[in-house]
């Protein structure tokens, strides 16, 4: 049971550790691929939050946002490995703040194609994040610590 949990855990990160490998390489002085994906989206967010705060708002720089993903995904994911309830808090903290601003299929419109695309991949990682909670809350429950507890001793007659 131990080998194959570890090998669950290592082909699970493997879908966050090698994502942030391909970040990191892609990252150039202009933050790659990422970060011109990410641009627009986090510019009309920005947006919002002006409109709602008011013009005292900084500036987002989206080098800094696409460093930050790539440090939760790579250092969750090798955490997360080694049976560590803290790496699938920091995989989680990274699905709940990227999940919503990458994948907006409700800024388009229910019948075109990308609104499905993006919706299908919201949903998936919605089911990525199902499963760290479960792996966190089995790890809570887990055999070893309920053994741990003191029995109660049988009184003999």
């Amino acid at each position: 049971m131990g080998f194959v949990s570890f090998l669950g855990r290592v082909l699970f990160a493997s879908l966050f550790i090698l994502s942030a490998w391909q970040t990191f390489h892609d990252f150039g002085d202009d933050g790659g691929l990422a970060a011109k994906e990410l641009a627009p989206k986090v510019a009309s967010i920005h947006k919002v939050l002006t409109s709602k705060v008011g013009k005292g708002l900084p500036k987002i720089d989206v080098k800094q946002i696409v460093l930050a993903g790539m440090a939760l995904k790579g250092l969750g994911g090798i955490v997360f490995v080694f049976g560590s309830s803290t790496g699938a808090y920091l995989l989680m903290y990274y699905l709940i703040i990227s999940t919503p601003i990458l994948y907006d299929f409700y800024n388009h419109h229910i019948h075109d194609p990308k609104c499905h695309m993006l919706l299908a991949e919201f949903l998936q990682n919605v089911a990525l994040f199902g499963a760290l909670l479960y792996f966190v809350e089995m790890k809570k429950l887990s055999p070893r610590k309920l053994l741990r507890k003191k029995l109660p001793k049988h009184k003999t007659t």
